[in-house]
């Protein structure tokens, strides 16, 4: 009789630790038990504490890996066995190029009731009409970069980064759509500018870049400006912003050629083997205070309205962190170029970092 009843009881608490566990994991989301998810995304755009939350909140083990261009990104999915990224974080033009060779999926929006936060204008792009592959993230310029204390020249426009006056002391964005795009503005073409006689031109001027520039950095630009190495650039607006936090002198300008804009966006991958847990990874990113942790370690410009509107006034108010309407008005995204042109593009840009 005592062994049954031993036996009972030890049958008892086992059923009783088992419950407890399954319970225990359901609330804490232990990192891994609900699969996997492998995330592809720009350089110094997702703090490790979003990831971590997402992981706990979901028991979803994360993989991030980083690029620093929407080329290098392209190649290295391209490059890998179908399937090896789930979510990509690729900018305005390159959803298009996705969508038109059949690497994207169509999103299931009723899985992402976070959309509702998304500003009606940063909806039905025209790279993704109807948001049919995509979500918008973050995005904002390239802007100019000037550090007062060492810079003493007015500079307002595109066209003053070429002066020799500025002989060694810029850092750009490693980015040959960018860096040429910008080219072409500072002698008034388009900065995806296809007429090869004009093109000719933006190369010979391209060229007068070449001593101004001492780094081509796309990965933390700002690195250069607060270390003092650099004085002066384009570079990502937030990058502005970050630096502007630790030098006082360093200063924003939006060129009065109009500023290179971009916009970077979630995608799921056509061959996606956790499709839906992509689709919680969007849905979360989305939901606003999760999205203001984002936006206080990386400030860009932002798509989620709710968002902004827990930041405040220090955000909003900051024309590095949220650019100005007409800065954005004026500014143009990169499109799309034919296979010539894109030739003609690249031997550019090899020729200039020789």
């Amino acid at each position: 009789m005592k062994k049954r009843i031993l036996a009972a009881l030890i049958s008892v608490s086992l059923v009783a630790m088992s419950l407890t566990g399954c319970g225990s994991s359901a609330e804490t989301g232990a990192t891994g038990d609900q699969g996997e998810l492998n995330i592809f995304v720009w350089t110094e755009y997702l703090p490790d504490s979003v990831v971590e939350k997402f992981e706990k909140e979901t028991g979803i083990k994360v993989n991030v890996s980083t690029y620093s261009s929407n080329e290098d990104m392209l190649a290295k999915v391209k490059s890998e066995t179908a399937g090896a990224y789930d979510v990509l974080n690729p900018s305005d033009y390159m959803v298009a190029q996705l969508i038109a060779q059949d690497m994207l999926q169509p999103l299931d929006f009723e899985k992402l009731p976070n959309f509702s936060h998304i500003g009606e204008s940063y909806k039905n792009p025209a790279y993704d009409p109807g948001n049919v592959y995509s979500v918008p993230y973050m995005g904002g310029a390239g802007a100019i970069v000037v550090n007062k204390d060492k810079i003493d020249m007015d500079i307002t426009s595109y066209a003053d980064l070429f002066d020799t006056a500025l002989e060694g002391q810029l850092v750009v964005l490693d980015d040959f759509r960018a860096v040429i795009g910008m080219t072409a503005k500072s002698i008034g073409y388009d900065m995806n500018e296809t007429d090869t006689a004009k093109l000719a031109e933006v190369s010979d001027k391209l060229m007068e870049l070449k001593n101004n520039v001492v780094l081509y950095d796309s990965d933390s630009p700002k690195s250069a400006l607060i270390s003092g190495d650099c004085a002066a650039g384009m570079i990502w607006s937030a990058e502005v912003a970050m630096a502007m936090e630790e030098v006082p002198s360093i200063e924003v300008i939006y060129p009065e050629e109009g500023a290179y804009l971009f916009f970077d966006n979630w995608v799921v991958t056509k061959e996606s083997p956790n499709s839906e847990n992509a689709l919680k990874w969007i849905n979360f990113v989305m939901e606003p205070e999760n999205m203001a942790m984002i936006l206080e370690e990386f400030p860009y410009l932002c798509a989620n309205t709710d968002a902004i509107e827990l930041m405040g006034d220090e955000y909003s108010s900051n024309p590095a962190k949220n650019p100005p309407a007409d800065a954005i008005a004026k500014g143009s995204y990169v499109e799309n170029l034919d296979a010539s042109t894109l030739d003609i593009y690249s031997e550019m840009w090899t020729k200039l970092k020789e």
